[in-house]
């Protein structure tokens, strides 16, 4: 199940004013919009750097999003079906364009929890990619997560 986890390449190696750089050759599904909202969670990582709680990150992330003319939705609740049964909901931290699912992190290191968790907020939303940021670390965490 965590081979569908594609992490990027070393962000600080490649010229993110181009179209040329591996997650944007549309490899992925959205790559067009994974990669302004990695362009904006940088953005957000240079600017208060590592040491704030997620909801701050969030925050920012929201106006850098919208500031690049993208359609945020936060916290967005999705209802878990189990054997056609209404089992509950979960939170979705943000939703970009009605099509990626982005979670954002303050921990040391992603584990397969954080992963597994992506791919079940995509099964449950009915979406095909997501991203997992990690802003806690001195360079910023992204990983793709796709179903």
């Amino acid at each position: 199940m965590m081979n569908n986890i594609k992490p990027l390449r070393s962000l600080k190696t490649q010229n993110l004013t181009t179209d040329n750089t591996e997650y944007t050759e549309n490899k992925y599904p959205f790559s067009e919009i994974t990669d302004k909202i990695i362009r904006c969670a940088i953005e957000v990582h240079k600017t208060l750097g590592p040491g704030f709680i997620e909801s701050i990150y969030e925050q920012a992330l929201i106006h850098e999003l919208k500031q690049a003319g993208l359609k945020v939705n936060q916290q967005v609740s999705t209802k878990i079906i189990y054997k056609n049964i209404n089992v509950g909901e979960h939170r979705l931290d943000l939703l970009v364009n009605d099509a990626v699912v982005v979670e954002n992190k303050t921990v040391k290191e992603f584990d397969d929890f954080h992963q597994a968790q992506v791919l079940s907020y995509l099964k449950a939303s009915g979406k095909k990619i997501g991203l997992l940021i990690n802003f806690a670390k001195r360079k910023i965490d992204v990983k793709r997560v796709i179903l």
